[in-house]
């Protein structure tokens, strides 16, 4: 396929550039203009047109087929929360609105401040900040607030305690923070060894960091204990919240004994994710943490949203303005629409599709935890990699056969991982064709693995130097 400026043609247009409606302020200050014109492809509208529209065929997205990547709650988005946030009275404000008059702005304070509220009911949270820009900043936010708390106390800590199979951003966040990690194994049953975290909870570590249910899609019947003893080591209880879409209703992390909880409404409540963002990572704390908190604050008072910034045990501000507001209101929707009972069917469906997936595919792939799952379930390519089929050859073919791969090789203490989430978006129909093609592939491996191996045959690039093509990237085109 031709790049734009190969399809350059000398002398073609395909704009019009309209009259300025401005005055000019005067020329440019030789200092600061070009030395030549930039070099830019010449093409008519129609080329334009249909270059970008081949390109946007060739992307891979949720809205032309399944997209299974788990611990990241790929599901759809509806369209009609992307109405709602171009609404005028919306899409028109400026930020510094509220600086003039917060008269002005009042339906967009109400918004965020019944979004925490909503939030803080889902979560069993007193108090929410709608600040942080995504999951991984939500964490280093929550981790701040910890930090905060025990400075305040006089107990400044040393340690965070994470499983051995949590986010990478788990001890990434803590390490940033100043912490050292304690990492603790898993058991034979996939949950954090309860034995082991026994023996090294003490008195300096700052925080327990757990998903729940875990990055193996398991959820472990230990939590109030494993809470109970942070609290009585002077430790505060940190959830990471990536996984909320398989508990809503049915479990609240502040019930169970969790201080701080960071959501991802780029994943559980249908905003879009992926693409590098906007996301939004929104951090809850029971009330004892809740003055320290980032400011702006929405509050209200005499029937009116006003900010409040006169917090003086706050973190401070911790992001522009109140965070992404765009999808803090599609997210605001999509829980008006769905409703308590509806949420709690979200995560009934989601974690019916996993185990339909789970027991239709164990006799093909090595399940390492046999048991029922939550939202996700982990298998191991190592039957097929016997015969030289790893778990990339799996996702690459998955790729000619109209699948977005699953994630591949985590959680790490799972060999030749392939972690799959259909989330509660998918149809029957869906799942039986992806396990369809999961089973043709095992058969393939044990009949005809060069197969796999040569995958992808069907895209417009075939197989890359993936560590290569991370580190040294081609992004632009340098012409002749």
């Amino acid at each position: 396929m031709q790049l734009i400026f190969e399809k350059s043609v000398e002398g073609k247009r395909g704009i019009k550039i309209p009259r300025s409606d401005v005055p000019e302020a005067g020329e440019i200050p030789k200092g600061y203009q070009r030395v030549k014109a930039p070099s830019l492809p010449e093409v008519s509208e129609l080329d334009v047109v249909r270059h970008f529209t081949r390109l946007s065929r060739l992307n891979f997205s949720i809205d032309a087929n399944f997209y299974p990547l788990g611990s990241c709650t790929m599901k759809y988005n509806p369209k009609f929360t992307e109405q709602i946030a171009g609404l005028s009275g919306f899409s028109g404000l400026h930020p510094f609105l509220p600086f003039l008059s917060e008269d002005l702005v009042q339906g967009a304070l109400e918004v965020i401040y019944e979004t925490e509220r909503l939030l803080g009911e889902i979560t069993g949270m007193d108090a929410f900040t709608l600040e942080p820009l995504a999951g991984a900043h939500g964490e280093l936010t929550g981790l701040l607030l910890i930090t905060a708390f025990h400075k305040y106390h006089g107990q400044p800590k040393r340690y965070v305690i994470v499983p051995d199979s949590s986010h990478g951003t788990n001890p990434a966040s803590a390490a940033i923070c100043g912490y050292e990690v304690i990492i603790i194994p898993s058991d034979k049953d996939g949950c954090m060894d309860f034995k082991k975290y026994k023996e090294r909870l003490n008195d300096e570590v700052a925080a327990v960091m757990l998903t729940c249910p875990n990055t193996l899609g398991l959820f472990n019947p230990h939590i109030k204990e494993i809470a109970d003893l942070a609290h009585k080591a002077g430790a505060l209880m940190y959830y990471d919240g990536a996984n909320l879409n398989a508990i809503m209703g049915k479990i609240r992390p502040g019930d169970v004994g969790f201080d701080v909880v960071h959501l991802n409404l780029h994943k559980t409540f249908a905003t879009p994710h992926g693409g590098g963002g906007p996301g939004a990572g929104p951090v809850g704390v029971k009330k004892e943490l809740a003055s320290f908190l980032p400011v702006p604050r929405v509050i209200k008072k005499d029937e009116k949203f006003v900010l409040e910034e006169n917090l003086p045990h706050s973190i401070g501000s911790i992001a522009p303005f109140y965070g992404n507001f765009g999808v803090i209101l599609k997210a605001y929707a999509y829980i008006l629409l769905l409703g308590k009972s509806g949420l709690i069917s979200v995560s009934e469906h989601a974690v019916l599709n996993a185990n339909y997936i789970r027991a239709r595919l164990k006799d093909y792939y090595h399940l390492p935890y046999d048991r029922i799952c939550m939202h996700e379930c982990v298998f191991s390519a190592v039957k097929q990699a016997k015969n030289g089929v790893h778990a990339i050859d799996i996702a690459k073919y998955l790729i000619d056969m109209g699948f977005h791969p699953p994630t591949m090789y985590f959680p790490t203490i799972v060999k030749e991982a392939l972690m799959i989430e259909p989330t509660e978006t998918e149809s029957k129909q869906t799942l039986d064709q992806f396990i369809e093609a999961m089973i043709e592939i095992a058969r393939l491996a044990e009949e005809n693995p060069q197969m796999i191996k040569d995958a992808p045959t069907t895209t417009p690039v075939k197989r890359l130097d993936e560590v290569k093509a991370a580190r040294n990237p081609d992004l632009r085109w340098k012409g002749e």
